[in-house]
């Protein structure tokens, strides 16, 4: 089977480079199921009901989540429905809303699909949050008896150290170990030695010029003359989409193949 991950959506922009660049990608490439990192969706923190329903017409099949996963209240109930495909990381500490995974059904079975969150990122710098090694071997263990044709984790950092380290942690075990957070897609997908597919982030979609998304006119002035700025996103402009398709053998559920995908449009 095979699985396409789509990078951090970033804002209006980065739905609309979804609407206009998915089409043609799920024509060429033909994945099975579609999942993507949407954290950054609504006006780049966090994610509406209403956006999280358009990115599902639009065939995104799952959503993963990251350090804005909780900004917007709105989106609690959809992610403490086990239903409802879309997770917030999950190593949250105990009580925190909604869940830190979910099974996706699909033709040919279950699909499990987990977030954690690294040590330091953004705003959550200082918060007390879970080991996410200890997480995931929780989950694995809890999880085991279930059939399943993959195992998909996205692991949403800063340190390309940990995001490195997990990977070969859970090489063997999982599917797929897929990084992101960073928006700037990193050269280094591959298959590890246990043929788990990793990659350190796979980038993300909407503006190309632009720091991660947000204007720079206002950064430079921040930096240059130390004078507080507001983070304005970028909503014109060349685009960028990225992701990455990943094969796999469902009965294994090991990977065989990874494939980034990066297309820049004007």
């Amino acid at each position: 089977m095979r699985l396409l991950y789509i990078g951090d959506i970033m804002g209006d922009l980065g739905v609309d480079t979804v609407r206009k660049v998915l089409p043609q990608v799920k024509k060429d490439e033909k994945p099975d199921f579609v999942v993507a990192q949407v954290e950054n969706v609504s006006s780049g923190k966090g994610i509406t009901v209403s956006d999280f329903s358009t990115l599902k017409t639009l065939g995104i099949d799952f959503c993963t989540g990251g350090n804005w996963s909780l900004y917007l209240p709105d989106i609690y109930p959809s992610l403490k429905d086990p239903n409802q495909p879309i997770i917030r990381p999950a190593n949250y500490p105990e009580g925190t809303a909604g869940l830190g995974y979910k099974y996706l059904d699909t033709p040919k079975g279950k699909v499990l699909i987990i977030s954690l969150l690294g040590k330091i990122v953004g705003k959550d710098a200082d918060l007390t949050m879970d080991n996410p090694l200890l997480i995931i071997d929780k989950i694995l263990n809890k999880e085991a008896e279930v059939p399943k044709i993959a195992i998909v984790v996205n692991f949403h950092g800063d340190y390309s150290s940990e995001k490195v380290v997990i990977g070969h942690y859970l090489d063997g075990k999982v599917t797929a170990v897929i990084g992101d957070h960073w928006h700037v897609p990193t050269a280094d997908a591959r298959i590890l030695p246990n043929s788990t597919a990793h990659i350190t982030d796979v980038g993300m979609c909407g503006s190309l010029d632009s720091s991660l998304g947000v204007k720079l006119e206002p950064i430079y002035t921040r930096w240059r003359n130390s004078v507080q700025t507001r983070n304005d996103l970028e909503t014109s402009g060349p685009t960028q989409f990225n992701a990455v398709l990943i094969d796999f053998d469902e009965k294994t559920n090991l990977a065989t193949k990874i494939k980034q995908i990066r297309i820049v449009q004007d």
